[in-house]
Order: C-alpha cells, then sequence, then structure tokens
C-alpha cells in the first residue's frame, strides 16, 4: 500500500543536502520549446532520486509551508491545462451540436424525418461508444504515457465530424457520432488523469475543473452556431462539420505538451520528471521550489517503492495483459482501492443519472413541445447558466472543498427538477411542431416557470455535480489510477448511454411530470451516498490521499484535516499581506 510523502518540516533537516542539489539544478527558464517531450525510446540510467525513507508514514498536508496560487501558477501550467482543456471542449460542442441538429435535421437522412428511435440511437450511440473505450484509456495511459492517449482521441473526433457533415443516411450519421464516442470516451478520461497527476495540490480542484470550463463553453459554442445555421437550408451540416476545427487545433498543440512527472518517474525517466516539475513550479522562490519538487519526488518515489512491494505477493508479469490484469487486481482486492473505485464510480454515475445531460441532448426538443419559438435559441440560456456557474464552482472548488459543495448543491437541484414537475403537470407537450422546430402552440406561463426551474437546476448542477465527480483521479495510487479512472470514466458513460435510450421514451410512456420526479428521487439518493461515504480531498497530496481509505471511508478525518488546511492557508495568506 502506498505511503504519504513526509511534510516540509519533518523533511528538513533528511534532505537538505538533496535540496541544495536540486537548487543548483533550476532553469528558470520557461520556454515552451524546452518542453518538448524527449525521444520515447529513452532510458536513464539513473539510480532513484531518493530513497524509501521509513518518515514517509508521517505526512500531514495540514503544515505544508509553501502556498501556491493560480495567479502564481505561472504561464506554462496554464499552456498544458488548456491544451488538454481542449478535450472538453469537443464533448461540450457535442452535446450542445445534437440538441440543435435533432431540430434542424428535417428528413435530410434518408430522406424521411426522423423517428423517436432514430433520434434515441443517434444521441446515444456516442455514449455508447464512450462507454467501449473509456476503460481502455488506463492501460494505453500506463503503456504509452498520458500525453499519448490524448492525440488519438483528436484524431478521431474530427474525422467523425466530417462524416457526420457529409452523411445521408441515419446509419452515416450514426457511424460518425460512434466515432466521436470513442474519442470523447477516451479523452474523458485521459485529461483528468493528465491534469491531476501534473497539478500542484493547491490549484488541482481548479485546474481540472478547466476541462469542464471547456466543457460548457464548448457546448455555448454549438448553441450559438446551431442558432446562427439553423435557418439556412441544411444548416445542420454546417454545425456538426465545425467541430473538427478544435480538434485538428489540438492536434497541433499536443506537440508542445510534456508527459507527467509520476509517469516518467513510474517508467524511470528521472531527469525528465525533475525537468517538468522545476517548470510546474517555476514562479516559486528558489528555495521554495527546491522543496516543493524534492517533497514531490520524494512522495512519488515512496509510492512506487510501496507497491511495487505490494504487487509482490501477485502472480509475475510476464507482458502487458498480465501486468494489466495484476494492476486490476489490485484495485478490486486492495480495501483502499475499492473505498476509491466505489466513491469515482457512485459520482460519476450520479452526474448522468440525475438526468442533465437528457437536458443537454434534448433540451431543444423539449422547448420546442412547449411552445417556445426559438428552441435552440432558449436551449443557449442552458448553456450559458451551465458555464456561468461552472467559472463560480473553479473559483470555490479548491477553498469550499469537494464534499461541501456537492452537500450544498444537490438538495437545490432537487427542488428544481420538482419544479419543472410541477411546471409540466400544466403544459400540453403534444403540439405539432414543423419540420425546422417551430411548435404550433404558443408561450405560456407554465413554460415560463419550466425554464426558469431549469436554468435553476442546471445552475446547481454545474456549481457541483457537473465538476466534482471529474477530480476522481486524485482518489486512486499511482499504480491502479489510470486504470481506476478508465472504470469509474465508463461508469459515467454506461449512465450517459442509459439517459441518451430512456429519456425520450419515458417522456412518451410516463410522462414528463413523471419523468422529473424520478431524477430527483435519485439526486436525493445520491446526497445520502456522499454524506455518508465522500471524503473532503481538497488541498491533499494525490500520495496522501489513500491514506484516508485504509481503515474506513475516512469521512470525519477528512473534514477535521481539511479545516486545518484551510485554517493554515489563510494564516499563511495573512502573513504574506501582513
Amino acid at each position: 500500500m502506498a505511503s504519504a510523502p513526509p511534510c516540509f518540516h519533518d523533511r528538513v533537516q533528511s534532505i537538505s543536502t538533496q535540496s541544495s542539489q536540486v537548487a543548483a539544478t533550476l532553469d528558470a527558464s520557461i520556454e515552451l520549446d524546452e518542453m518538448r517531450p524527449d525521444d520515447e525510446n529513452e532510458t536513464n540510467a539513473q539510480q532513484p532520486l531518493i530513497s524509501g525513507d521509513s518518515d514517509a508514514e508521517t505526512h500531514t498536508d495540514s503544515t505544508r509551508p509553501v502556498h501556491i496560487s493560480f495567479s502564481n501558477a505561472g504561464p506554462v501550467i496554464r499552456f498544458l491545462t488548456l491544451s488538454a482543456g481542449i478535450s472538453g471542449l469537443l464533448f461540450g460542442f457535442d452535446t450542445g451540436v445534437i440538441s440543435s441538429t435533432l431540430v434542424s435535421i428535417g428528413s435530410d437522412l434518408s430522406n424521411r424525418p426522423l423517428t423517436t428511435p432514430d433520434k434515441s440511437i443517434v444521441t446515444a450511440i456516442t455514449s455508447l461508444f464512450a462507454l467501449l473505450s473509456a476503460p481502455t484509456t488506463g492501460f494505453f495511459a500506463d503503456k504509452y504515457g498520458r500525453k499519448s492517449v490524448i492525440l488519438v482521441p483528436a484524431l478521431l473526433f474530427a474525422v467523425g465530424a466530417v462524416i457526420q457533415a457529409v452523411a445521408t443516411y441515419v446509419w452515416t450519421m450514426a457511424a460518425g457520432r460512434a466515432l466521436v464516442g470513442a474519442a470523447v470516451g477516451v479523452a474523458s478520461g485521459a485529461v483528468p488523469l493528465y491534469i491531476t497527476e501534473l497539478a500542484p495540490a493547491e490549484l488541482r480542484g481548479r485546474l481540472v475543473t478547466i476541462q469542464s470550463l471547456f466543457v460548457t463553453g464548448g457546448q455555448v459554442i454549438a448553441y450559438l452556431i446551431g442558432w446562427g445555421f439553423s435557418a439556412l437550408p441544411h444548416g445542420w451540416r454546417y454545425m456538426v462539420g465545425i467541430g473538427a476545427v478544435p480538434a485538428l487545433i489540438q492536434l497541433l498543440l499536443l506537440s508542445w505538451m510534456p508527459e507527467t512527472p509520476r509517469w516518467l518517474l513510474q517508467t524511470g525517466k528521472h531527469e525528465r520528471a525533475r525537468e517538468v516539475l522545476q517548470k510546474v513550479y517555476a514562479t516559486l522562490p528558489s528555495d521554495d521550489r527546491a522543496l516543493a519538487i524534492q517533497d514531490v519526488l520524494t512522495g512519488i518515489q515512496s509510492e512506487i517503492q510501496a507497491e511495487d512491494k505490494a504487487m509482490r505477493g501477485l502472480s509475475s508479469a510476464s507482458d502487458e495483459f498480465d501486468s494489466f490484469t495484476n494492476v486490476t487486481t489490485e484495485l478490486i482486492t486492495s480495501p483502499a482501492n475499492r473505498r476509491a473505485l466505489t466513491i469515482a464510480c457512485m459520482l460519476q454515475g450520479l452526474q448522468q443519472l440525475c438526468g442533465f445531460n437528457s437536458l443537454m441532448y434534448f433540451s431543444a426538443t423539449i422547448f420546442a413541445m412547449v411552445g417556445f419559438t426559438s428552441p435552440i435559441g432558449t436551449s443557449l440560456s442552458i448553456a450559458l447558466t451551465n458555464l456561468l456557474f461552472t467559472i463560480v464552482a473553479f473559483a470555490f472548488i479548491d477553498t469550499v472543498g469537494r464534499r461541501n459543495i456537492l452537500l450544498r448543491t444537490i438538495p437545490f437541484m432537487a427542488v428544481g427538477l420538482l419544479a419543472c414537475s410541477v411546471a409540466f403537470l400544466f403544459i400540453s407537450t403534444t403540439g405539432s411542431q414543423s419540420a425546422a422546430g417551430a411548435p404550433a402552440s404558443r408561450i405560456g406561463v407554465w413554460s415560463i416557470v419550466l425554464l426558469l426551474s431549469l436554468v435553476f437546476y442546471v445552475a446547481a448542477y454545474a456549481t457541483g455535480l457537473g465538476v466534482v465527480p471529474w477530480q476522481q483521479s486524485e482518489l486512486f495510487p499511482l499504480r491502479v489510477r489510470s486504470v481506476g479512472s478508465g472504470i469509474a470514466t465508463a461508469t459515467n458513460w454506461s449512465s450517459n448511454f442509459i439517459i441518451g435510450m430512456t429519456f425520450l421514451p419515458m417522456m412518451n410512456m410516463l410522462g414528463a411530470s413523471t419523468t422529473f420526479v424520478l431524477y430527483a428521487i435519485i439526486c436525493l439518493i445520491g446526497w445520502l451516498a456522499i454524506w455518508r461515504i465522500y471524503p473532503e480531498t481538497a488541498g491533499l497530496e494525490l500520495e496522501g490521499i489513500s491514506k484516508l481509505l485504509r481503515n474506513g471511508w475516512g469521512v470525519d478525518e477528512s473534514v477535521h484535516g481539511f479545516r486545518e488546511r484551510r485554517q493554515v492557508a489563510y494564516e499563511g495568506n495573512e502573513s504574506i499581506h501582513a
């Protein structure tokens, strides 16, 4: 089992010699061309950077003396986060553009209007292929690196967007969306993993949240494009085809992105890992930078050694498949890893089963049903709300905490869903529509109530459940991190697939009011599960989080520790401004 890295105060004497050597080799330059990774076949014959000191067990993050904020994080960490986060923009664009496409496509596919099964298949096939591809993320991320598995999704998304744009049959449209699904399935697990392993602990929540900002930004862009092209003949083809542009931009940016220091150390590339960390902490004073780098290196190396020792009890891995099997076995058989997997899968499943993406996929369809004359334009208000409150989450996720945000926002989600249910009782959804999606009915008071209730629900979702589940990678120790993240991401996509396939049939069979009540009940059940088993991880080093889950769920200990870390950070900021 991984041991936690030591705190600075306990380690200053034991690493003073190593720290001075680190300081002597530091290079303050952060030129982007220096960030190019070494040859993939690079080998490093250096000895391990640290020895597995037994005092690693004494680490407590609450006394960490080095404070780094987003404002002084430096351009390198921002560039890497933004470059990787484009994958989120691609996913957000896809979820937004399909909503606009479904009400604009008319009879362009197979020379007939789309049926309800057609719409469900075209929508849900993306989630299905994301579900199939997501579990492979762990294997390929461990074998080829975190950065490498972001490259292929960008290429697949570009190809899938072009196929959708030229599709003439339902099955060709579905094929293009299947490629997009395979792309976002891998990227949705790889990008949070990449950012999590690269980010300083103090900034990890906000940097991972940047991907969610890109997702919501992609949705806004998609609705704006949909609004602009909806009046043009075959305008939906331009909507989906434009999605290839950010994918191609990301392909160009990928050449500048290094690997994560944790993967580099795991594969023996010690000096390269040190170089990446020098750039991550480049804005700190040299003494603090040396201590910060050595502390991270010490924690990672200690965890690697502990996990190697733990794996000796398993069968020897003779090839990649055996190694993957052993890692999966460790993930399932270790109580701490099992708890981490349970939490990650619970959060990812709840994120989808609460019904949010049914709204994103079918919002234009819903607004057309209830009488809005510009359903795509009305859907834009939902996307803008999502973006605005994701920015709110970005500001508070590391200071308020992951657990606190969820416990405070999920009840408001349930209230919004119940208000939608009441509104639907007074709205007829059987009005006819034109091919372009314009309804025959007029907007009533309850339609406005429905819109406001959905905005309220989306605001609560975006602040909490929309961003927190993607912090999943921080729950797992290094050896099982990529596999655990892949399984959790697969849970997200399996739930997404269920939502995409069942939403319209549930609306038809149960009625809209009952459908939204079911989503509200799921929210309340999820709130109880979070209150019971989800510990507070904000501000903890990655190598220390698994310690919480060794002998239980660690909820009380984590809440107490978070309060202490927040107090220390507050006192540190006060001393800086004094």
